[in-house]
């Protein structure tokens, strides 16, 4: 709870477009509802970078493909009651596992050396050390850590988001209609 007394909600993209946090803006007019209902905590809606306390729910964009991915899912099981995997990056890789069916040397060597784009004399693949170390393959998030309740689509809908959260946040079971949940 925040200090007015409202439920905290954190937000974060990890390996994934951002598309989900833009299908969470598309609530259109709600977001002043949502506004009055909780307090964005860590969250880029808000550009708050550290947790400031205790959240009564985390939203998750995107799956796991570097050590720093793995950082923050875990910092956020343990700062969250209730963690939500929202759309298909963080439920099943997405488009970024793409490239779990690629050795990773030879994922480095197209994009450092061989790339039809690359111009690098050197053929030195980057290793600074505050780039983040890329982990085997990219994983669903549910792999790492224990999650709440799952969100499919490329992105979920905004409506699908709407009612998990309001559901959620009234203390209500989140019961989402064939309607919010099919792509037929």
């Amino acid at each position: 709870m925040s200090q007015n007394g409202k439920p905290k909600v954190a937000t974060t993209s990890l390996a994934g477009c951002f598309g989900c946090h833009m299908s969470l803006l598309d609530i259109d007019d709600r977001i002043l509802k949502l506004v009055e209902l909780v307090d964005f905590d860590k969250s880029p809606v808000d550009d708050i970078k550290e947790f400031t306390g205790r959240c009564a729910v985390g939203l998750i964009e995107g799956g796991c493909c570097n050590e720093e991915n793995v950082r923050v899912l875990r910092d956020f099981r343990a700062h969250c009651d209730i963690l939500i995997a929202v759309g298909d990056c963080a439920t099943m890789g997405g488009i970024p596992a793409l490239r779990n069916n690629i050795p990773l040397q030879e994922c480095y060597d197209e994009a450092y050396r061989n790339g039809p784009t690359v111009y690098n004399p050197s053929g030195r693949i980057p290793d600074d050390p505050e780039l983040p170390l890329l982990l085997n393959r990219v994983y669903p998030i549910q792999e790492v850590v224990k999650i709440d309740y799952f969100l499919p689509g490329c992105p979920p809908p905004a409506d699908t988001l709407w009612a998990a959260l309001t559901a959620l946040l009234g203390n209500q079971p989140v019961q989402l209609p064939y309607g919010l949940l099919k792509y037929d």
